[in-house]
């Protein structure tokens, strides 16, 4: 098994000229973000290096969640689509990762 990463995660909202925390968590697991935002964007699914950044954070938060919380009603009839989704993107990827 690969080696198990930790991230911290800090959001701040910059309004009227102002910067200040919204929120902030820890993050873990054995997936190597950046290699992940870096596939994502060499495979040029999005026009913007940014949404690549968004899509692979997207869909790590919600598969940790998914998985972290397999009994919730909310994912019971969404869990089979978004594990077919998951597959594909690996695919699309390159991916080996479990």
């Amino acid at each position: 098994m690969a080696d198990k990463k930790s991230y911290y995660v800090n959001m701040i909202e910059a309004k009227d000229g102002k910067m200040s925390e919204v929120l902030n968590f820890n993050f873990g697991g054995h997936h190597d973000i950046a290699a992940m935002v870096e596939r994502a964007q060499k495979a040029g699914l999005f026009e913007k290096d940014k949404h690549a950044k968004e899509f692979v954070l997207a869909m790590r938060f919600l598969h940790h969640v998914m998985k972290k919380n397999p009994d919730q009603a909310l994912f019971k009839e969404f869990a089979p689509q978004f594990e077919a989704f998951k597959m594909k993107v690996k695919e699309t990827l390159g991916c080996d990762c479990k």
